[in-house]
């Protein structure tokens, strides 16, 4: 199945070094975590490329399904990257009180997020300690414009900046 090139740049134009959620299932329950480890890998098929250390469940889901959807998290869903990178240790299932839908794969996809990217694994490599999955995008989504979480320097945040405005080049 072959996606639109723009809904694909469209989902992408939202990640900014942001907080993203990888999810997938396994045995009919949702798995989920965070990552920040989303690149781009080609445009004609579209393709993305995430690493998940072997020793998560999550790692093992993805293998046994087959199947990923990564979802890009706005500032408005700060509780949402704590509760699946783990933060929320009382927090025994991570997508309770989230509304979820699904596209191609079967993957769940998190309501309201800025951008989502619904995956077919086409390829895994060896990292080490971790897998280098590629993925292919079998559909994607994006929503109105909202500013990005951003996780940096141990801390989670929006950014709060205005746009650098940089001088024209004179002609």
């Amino acid at each position: 199945m072959s996606i639109a090139v723009q809904s694909f740049k469209d989902a992408l134009a939202h990640w900014a070094s942001g907080v993203t959620v990888v999810t997938t299932h396994v045995d009919g329950r949702p798995v989920g975590i965070t990552a920040s480890s989303l690149t781009s890998v080609s445009l004609d098929p579209p393709q993305i490329l995430i690493c998940v250390a072997r020793k998560l469940f999550t790692h093992q889901a993805i293998e046994q399904s087959g199947v990923f959807a990564v979802n890009i998290l706005g500032t408005d869903h700060l509780e949402w990257g704590m509760r699946f990178a783990g933060m929320i240790p009382e927090l025994s299932d991570r997508f309770a009180g989230i509304a979820t839908h699904t596209a191609v794969t079967g993957a769940p996809i998190l309501s309201d997020v800025l951008g989502w990217l619904d995956c077919r694994v086409r390829h895994a490599y060896d990292g080490g300690d971790h897998t280098i999955f590629v993925g292919e995008v079998m559909a994607a989504g994006s929503t109105e414009e909202r500013s990005p979480l951003l996780y940096f320097n141990r801390s989670w945040r929006q950014l709060d900046a205005e746009p650098l405005q940089l001088p024209v080049a004179a002609r």
